[in-house]
C-alpha cells in the first residue's frame, strides 16, 4: 500500500478563509492587521521565506511591510529600529527573519519583540505556555510546531497516547514541538545527532518528525511497515537546485502509512500559521 500524502493545500485553503473573515471584521472597524518583517542583508533563502510572507499577507488582506537593514547595521541601530517597532500602533506583528549578521547574533533576539507582537511565538513569555500545558492553538506559539499539529488535527490523527520520535532539537522546530505534543497526550522522543540506535527508536514510533536538515536521510530501513508510521518531514534541502526534505520519499512510500510532501507540507503551513498569529495578535490588541 503507498503512503498517504498528507498536503497542506486543504489545510492551508481552510484556515486562510477563516483568516479573510476575521481580517475582514478588524477592517470593519478600522483596523488592518499589519506585519512587519525585519530582514538584515541580503541572504537568497530569507529573501524567497519574505516573499512567502509578503504574498500570503496580501491574500487574506492584511499589511505587509519590510524593514531591510544592512548587513553591516550596528547593534546599537539594530535595537533602536526594533523598538520604533514595538512602540509603533499600527504594526500589530512583527519578525525578525533569520539568520542575522554575526554581529548581532550576540542579542537575545527573540526577547526583543514586544511579547504581545511576537507572532514568531519565540519570546520566553509566548514558550512558557508551552511549558504550561497548553493545548490552546489560537495562541502565539512557535509556527512550525503549531502548524504540524492543525496539519495532524485535520487530517483525523489522534495524537494521544501515540509515540513519536522528534529528530532535531532546535529551539524553533524540535524542543518546542516536543512539548506540544506531550500537552496533547503523546509519549515523545526528543532524538538528536548524539542520539544512539535512532533507528530503533523510529522502528517503534506511530509518528516521525524529522527536521534534522540532511537531504534523504531516513530511508526505508529506518521504518517498521507494521506500523504504518506517519512521516512529517520539516526539511528543507536541495538536491540539484530543487527543494527536498529529510527523508527519501520513493524509498519509504510503500513502508510507511502517511507522509508529508516536501514541498508542499510543513512550509506552507508555517506561513498561513504565521498569518494566523498575526490576525490574533491584532484581535488581542485592539481589546486591550
Amino acid at each position: 500500500m503507498t503512503a498517504k500524502i498528507l498536503s497542506a493545500a486543504p489545510v492551508v485553503e481552510k484556515i486562510k478563509n477563516n483568516l479573510i473573515e476575521r481580517c475582514n471584521a478588524l477592517k470593519t472597524r478600522g483596523i488592518t492587521p499589519s506585519m512587519c518583517v525585519v530582514l538584515v542583508g541580503n541572504n537568497p533563502a530569507s529573501l524567497s521565506y519574505v516573499r512567502n510572507k509578503k504574498r500570503m499577507c496580501e491574500e487574506i488582506g492584511a499589511h505587509f511591510q519590510l524593514e531591510h537593514m544592512p548587513d553591516d547595521i550596528s547593534s546599537e541601530e539594530f535595537l533602536k529600529r526594533v523598538e520604533d517597532l514595538n512602540l509603533n500602533p499600527s504594526i500589530h506583528g512583527i519578525i525578525i527573519q533569520l539568520p542575522v549578521s554575526e554581529n548581532l547574533k550576540k542579542l537575545n533576539l527573540p526577547n526583543l519583540i514586544d511579547p504581545a507582537k511576537d507572532i514568531d511565538g519565540f519570546h520566553g513569555l509566548n514558550t512558557q505556555k508551552l511549558y504550561s500545558g497548553t493545548k490552546d492553538l489560537s495562541l502565539l506559539l512557535p509556527c512550525t510546531p503549531k502548524g504540524i499539529i492543525n496539519l495532524l488535527h485535520f487530517y483525523g490523527v489522534d495524537l494521544k497516547g501515540k509515540t513519536i520520535v522528534v529528530i532535531g532539537r532546535s529551539l524553533i522546530v524540535g524542543k518546542p514541538l516536543s512539548m506540544l505534543l506531550s500537552n496533547f497526550d503523546a509519549t515523545v522522543v526528543l532524538a538528536h545527532s548524539q542520539t544512539k540506535d535512532l533507528k530503533q527508536f523510529i522502528k517503534q514510533a506511530d509518528i516521525v518528525v524529522s527536521a534534522i536538515g540532511k537531504a534523504h536521510y531516513l530511508d526505508e530501513s529506518y521504518f517498521n511497515p507494521i506500523k504504518n508510521t506517519i512521516v512529517i518531514d520539516v526539511g528543507m534541502n536541495t538536491i540539484d537546485g530543487k527543494l527536498t526534505g529529510d527523508v527519501d520519499q520513493k524509498s519509504i512510500k510503500d513502508v510507511v502509512g502517511a507522509m508529508t510532501p516536501v514541498p508542499g507540507g510543513v512550509g506552507p503551513m508555517t506561513v498561513i500559521t504565521l498569518i494566523e498569529n498575526l490576525i490574533f495578535a491584532t484581535e488581542k490588541q485592539i481589546k486591550g
